[in-house]
């Protein structure tokens, strides 16, 4: 009985979410928010961005059908998803206060944050240290521990923010840092008004556009992708990815994704050779068998995109720290190394939340791969039928 009736309130609560949504997407037009004013560009009409080669799969719900009935699902766990695991151990590690000369140490903390060591700078990329991604504490709650404490994390210099979502742009960790830190904060149009109430030192870029920092100087580059806060500002602010210039070779962060045209990839390379590089593989899957979505690509196009990057090194991100999609919690690394299994690649493989990774020199040679025989399951879609 009890159980019933908790049931019945989980329900009512959830509709009740769902009913402010569509309050909100039906607000009136005076409280949608204006976060930048500038001149008409490729990708900015003078009152929204977009991505100039198809805005079209960013506005579709991913699973079909309407967006209540997908909200609805969603928020009442009954699209069918696979179940994810309510807690997963994390090993913590304490990175070193620098590393100096071209050494590389890159520590994946959880999500898309990563932290980047080389040069004696220390960059943090889209810093998420709340317990829950969605405002006023709701939303897709962490299943892992961040994998570096936030009283360890070294000073940090350099912050990148590549977009707006809560996945990604969190107040309180960015307030948190510069109340510590005072680190410089790079990210793209329209963000810093987001995040104005920090009080912080922004740099906001449009693509193509750089800025210098010590020895690197952080290039803003395209993406395929959408922003929003609260449904109403919809693409009032710019997203991202990054080129960091470095002497021992670029970082390139993807942020957060789709693979759209494929040719943002070529254009980050055009910036000289990357050593390492950050792709997302999670969150693609919105019903079985999908193999992308969108705004967010899955492991056979984050090993296209690592290709056209001709990147040394990548770390796959944006995976089994926050369920957001359909997907199981270890699918997209076992898929990964189908794909890269399949391809006949090396240098792009999961590591643990936390684990510490020496990014090779970006002349040191790769690994040699045995040969494959081509399976039958190179060929199919989707990929690995054994993988939720």
């Amino acid at each position: 009985m009890v159980r019933k009736l908790l049931r019945v309130i989980g329900i009512g609560f959830g509709a009740l979410i769902v009913s402010l949504c569509l309050v909100i997407v039906l607000a009136p037009a005076f409280l949608d928010r204006i976060y930048y004013s500038g001149p008409p560009s490729a990708h900015y009409d003078g009152a929204h961005f977009r991505n100039p080669d198809n805005d079209e799969d960013t506005f579709r719900i991913p699973a079909g059908g309407s967006r209540a009935a997908f909200f609805w699902h969603y928020l009442t766990g009954t699209d069918g998803r696979p179940v994810w695991p309510d807690h997963v151990a994390v090993t913590q590690t304490k990175p070193p206060a620098r590393v100096m000369g071209n050494r590389m140490i890159a520590t994946w903390i959880g999500h898309a944050t990563v932290l980047v060591q080389t040069n004696g700078l220390n960059i943090l990329t889209d810093p998420i240290y709340a317990d829950t991604a969605g405002p006023f504490g709701f939303g897709p709650k962490r299943v892992a521990v961040p994998g570096v404490r936030f009283e360890d994390l070294p000073k940090i210099d350099l912050v990148l923010v590549s977009h707006d979502h809560y996945d990604h742009m969190d107040l309180g960790t960015l307030k948190r840092l510069w109340d510590r830190d005072n680190p410089r904060i790079v990210t793209s149009l329209g963000n810093e008004a987001v995040m104005r109430g920090i009080g912080a030192q922004i740099s906001a870029l449009d693509w193509g556009n750089s800025v210098q920092i010590g020895t690197a100087r952080v290039f803003v580059t395209r993406n395929h992708h959408w922003g929003s806060r609260w449904f109403t500002d919809r693409n009032r602010a710019l997203w991202s990815s990054f080129v960091i210039e470095l002497p021992g070779g670029n970082l390139f962060f993807a942020g957060d994704t789709g693979f759209g045209d494929g040719q943002w990839p070529y254009e980050a390379a055009k910036l000289g050779p990357i050593r390492l590089a950050l792709i997302p593989i999670g969150a693609f899957r919105f019903q079985a068998g999908q193999m992308q979505a969108g705004s967010h690509i899955g492991p056979v196009q984050a090993v296209e995109v690592f290709h056209r990057l001709g990147a040394r090194y990548a770390m796959p991100i944006h995976w089994g720290t926050f369920r957001l999609s359909w997907e199981a919690y270890d699918t997209p690394p076992k898929l990964l190394d189908r794909v890269m299994m399949c391809r006949g690649l090396s240098d792009f493989t999961a590591y643990p939340i936390g684990a510490p990774v020496d990014v090779p020199p970006i002349d040191a040679p790769r690994a040699k791969l045995p040969p494959v025989a081509r399976r039958a399951s190179c060929d199919a879609r989707p990929f690995a039928p054994d993988l939720r």
